[in-house]
């Protein structure tokens, strides 16, 4: 690929001033990783073609597990300053030669598909900044506390990221503030009003907030249990008999050897299968075979992951997120203990969330039953779905 957006997403710093041993970018709001959050954003918007992220070389873990499933590159290691790494995130892309790049902080989660759409048309002019208005008024100090003036807020905006510039533009400016010994610039804006470039700007929005503070994780962790408010619980059975061939049974999207094989027209991945239908449930949506009926040859054979896919949209098209789910399995063989934490890490990565809201419990009939005779398999799932709230 070369041409069109690319962004450039800054995660390297530490995030200090929030406390902790876990980078800010790398803690949790409403159930996920601020930085996985700031990416979805990112990897969603059509026209951005390649999400660039620059972390510490010591967040590599970190990184993997909160990016698991995202459509981005491999990270790039960032250097001491901000400039360092935003330098080290475009030489990343120089090989892709966007046209566009957008510049933003991991450490605001919340950028609007608007905002980025307003970002990628101003960046078109050369540089853009998002800015607001400043409400309040606004003085000037000594070094004593005394007001020397007031300024003028008409004139005065506060600044965001995403920032939107020509790509070689920008490269090019960086390259020469490396070159001048310059590493002090905040932001890209500036450095590249010392670069000689003409900066613009282009409404910000006021719910692009940088979590800085413990304080903004708290007001952050309020609105979003506010807006999604509508607490939904569902659950879902499956059932699927042994047949006497085959050599491999999927559980969870996990491929598990076994002297039997399942009968079922898709891949008989009961675990899925139950919980594609715990999550139409929590949205009063049918089932999995109103949605993918056995009776259609398309679905013969197919990858039980497409269904829960397919799920997991169904929830972001109503503007809501899954919160957690749960999954119990029964059956006498194979033995699911060796296989747990693959099923819950692959079962996550669909999702799209964090494994430690994936539980997982197996279990036998004590040979009671059809499954004691081994004749088949059986899960349960239930699933947590938090909507916005709307008016009955």
């Amino acid at each position: 690929m070369t041409g069109g957006v690319a962004a450039v997403v800054v995660a390297g710093g530490r995030g200090t001033r929030v406390g902790g041993a876990l980078p800010k970018q790398y803690r949790c709001i409403g159930g996920m990783a601020v930085i996985r959050r700031t990416l979805m954003a990112f990897t969603a918007h059509p026209d951005i073609a390649a999400v660039q992220t620059v972390i510490h070389p010591d967040d590599e873990g970190r990184f993997a597990d909160a990016a698991v499933g995202l459509p981005v590159l491999a990270p790039t290691h960032g250097g001491a300053t901000r400039q360092a790494s935003v330098h080290a995130g475009l030489e990343a892309l120089a090989d892709r030669a966007p046209d566009i790049v957008l510049v933003h902080d991991a450490a605001r989660p919340f950028a609007s598909a608007a905002l980025l759409d307003r970002a990628i048309a101003a960046g078109r002019t050369g540089a853009a900044i998002p800015g607001l208005l400043v409400s309040d008024t606004v003085k000037a100090v000594d070094p004593a506390g005394r007001v020397v003036e007031t300024l003028d807020r008409s004139r005065l905006r506060t600044v965001q990221t995403p920032q939107a510039f020509v790509y070689p533009a920008l490269l090019a400016a960086h390259r020469k503030a490396a070159a001048a010994g310059r590493d002090d610039f905040t932001d890209d804006a500036a450095l590249a009003e010392w670069a000689g470039m003409s900066v613009a700007v282009f409404d910000g929005e006021p719910g692009n907030v940088k979590l800085t503070t413990s304080d903004d994780f708290r007001r952050a962790e309020a609105d979003l249990l506010a807006a999604l408010g509508d607490v939904r619980v569902g659950t879902g059975y499956d059932v699927h008999t042994f047949d006497e061939t085959g050599d491999h049974v999927w559980l969870g999207g996990v491929k598990i050897p076994h002297d039997r094989g399942v009968v079922g027209h898709s891949d008989a991945d009961v675990a899925l299968h139950a919980l594609v239908d715990a999550i139409l449930g929590a949205l009063a949506d049918g089932d999995i075979g109103v949605h993918f009926p056995p009776s259609d040859p398309q679905w013969r054979g197919a990858s039980s992951d497409r269904f829960l896919a397919f799920a997991v949209d169904r929830v972001k098209a109503r503007g809501g997120q899954i919160a957690h789910v749960d999954l119990t399995v029964v059956a006498e063989a194979p033995r699911l203990g060796p296989h747990r934490e693959a099923i819950r890490a692959r079962v996550a990565e669909i999702l799209g969330l964090s494994v430690d809201r994936v539980g997982l419990q197996a279990t036998t009939s004590e040979k009671m039953g059809f499954i004691g005779r081994r004749e088949g398999l059986v899960a349960w799932a239930t699933a947590t779905v938090r909507l916005p709230w709307t008016t009955p």
